[in-house]
């Protein structure tokens, strides 16, 4: 370089400094990196519904970030979405995290399906980076003593501990009416893990499993497995699916006219609002135990007001994914840094409370929130409320419900 053009350079970085001491734009002043997050959700294939809405939810808190000045303590670096299609199948979700790495992420949020993530996360922490799992229930996800890996939501091990309190509530209300359940569940980890908690838990609330019948995802007809629930004529129903699936059950269990005291599922993928405007009459006094928003918080109300308003349906999966993106950033604030080793750190000394769901304080033992808690719910052919626990109820549970005529 000449010495004409290091007194240039040497004018040119001397202006800039100047502006900006006197309050005007820098001429140089570079723009502050923005980090990339891997979004890494089946967006193709059977759980493509589910996938959408984890991402679309992911990209309503970057925005929203955005439009706030992005992470100031790193001078407003913005976020930045890298997405990722899983395609439904675990082996692709483990290509993109591998083929989002080289694009530089910072962190992943994923993967909807249990099976996806658990190998995801796994490819993720070769590098060492944070993965936060938006929806994703198997413990065995946090079990495995990942560093990189944090989940908000409960898992599976909590959720059905919690929803046989609820059950076992609803049932003792009606004297205890209901002896006898069949479990319906799809035969990947998600369904199977579940099943195994749920025959474990049934006997103490007086309960008997009469059978237990799986299936594949995805199942395109259950004739043959609700001739059979018809036939041992369990009072329960209590399934543990995805979207399809679980939509597809209910729907042939109400033309076939299978009278059971009651529908129950935990952490059923199609009990939403989807359920609930395109079949009513199916939904219509089906419980779930699953994530959900709390009903009384304004912030809940203002952006279920927001997804509806561009005709979408609030379903766990959009606040899922937007509370982890929300949680991640706050990591990024506070360790003023996108270096993986500082917002591992942040994350794992978290007290994130800036939510909408009937959680406390955000505590991580392991990767998973300690303060996290599903609800029951109950669908009416209009909407969706909440039955249990009580300081988030807002209606009294119908069952067992009324027959078929």
């Amino acid at each position: 370089m000449t010495s004409q053009n290091r007194l240039s350079r040497r004018l040119i970085l001397q202006a800039g400094a100047a502006s900006a001491a006197f309050g005007a734009p820098g001429l140089l002043l570079a723009q502050p990196k923005p980090v990339k997050i891997g979004l890494v959700h089946p967006v193709t294939g059977g759980l493509a519904y589910s996938g959408g809405q984890s991402r679309m939810g992911a990209q309503m808190a970057i925005d929203e970030i955005n439009a706030a000045g992005g992470i100031r303590a790193m001078g407003g670096a913005k976020l930045e979405a890298a997405l990722g299609d899983s395609q439904s199948r675990p082996e692709v979700g483990v290509s993109e995290v591998e083929r989002l790495h080289q694009e530089g992420v910072s962190a992943y949020v994923g993967c909807f399906a249990s099976a996806i993530a658990l190998p995801a996360t796994q490819a993720a922490a070769k590098y060492n980076t944070p993965f936060l799992i938006d929806v994703g229930v198997s413990d065995a996800i946090v079990s495995r003593g990942l560093k990189n890996v944090f989940r908000l939501a409960p898992g599976n091990g909590k959720c059905v501990d919690d929803a046989f309190a609820g059950l076992d509530g609803v049932n003792k209300a009606a004297g205890g009416i209901a002896k006898t359940a069949v479990i319906v569940h799809e035969d990947s980890e998600f369904g199977t893990s579940t099943s195994r908690l749920l025959q474990s838990k049934l006997s103490g609330i007086g309960i008997e499993v009469k059978e237990v019948l799986k299936h594949a995802t995805p199942t395109r007809d259950f004739t043959n497995l609700v001739l059979r629930i018809k036939s041992v004529k369990p009072d329960i129903v209590i399934m543990s699916n995805y979207q399809n699936e679980y939509v597809l059950i209910a729907r042939t269990m109400h033309q076939q006219k299978v009278d059971v005291m009651g529908m129950f599922s935990v952490l059923g993928g199609g009990f939403n609002y989807k359920l609930v405007q395109e079949q009513p009459d199916v939904a219509q006094y089906m419980m779930d135990f699953n994530h959900w928003y709390s009903p009384r918080n304004p912030k809940a109300q203002e952006m279920r007001k927001r997804v509806e308003a561009n005709r979408g349906l609030f379903t766990f999966e959009v606040y899922c994914s937007y509370n982890s993106v929300k949680l991640y950033a706050d990591a990024l604030q506070r360790a003023a840094s996108a270096d993986k080793e500082k917002v591992i750190a942040a994350l794992e000394a978290s007290t994130w409370s800036d939510h909408f769901m009937p959680y406390g304080a955000t505590k991580f033992v392991n990767g998973q929130n300690q303060g996290g808690r599903a609800v029951l719910l109950q669908a009416s052919k209009t909407d969706i409320d909440v039955v249990f626990p009580n300081e988030f109820a807002n209606v009294k549970a119908v069952f067992p419900r009324p027959k078929f005529s």
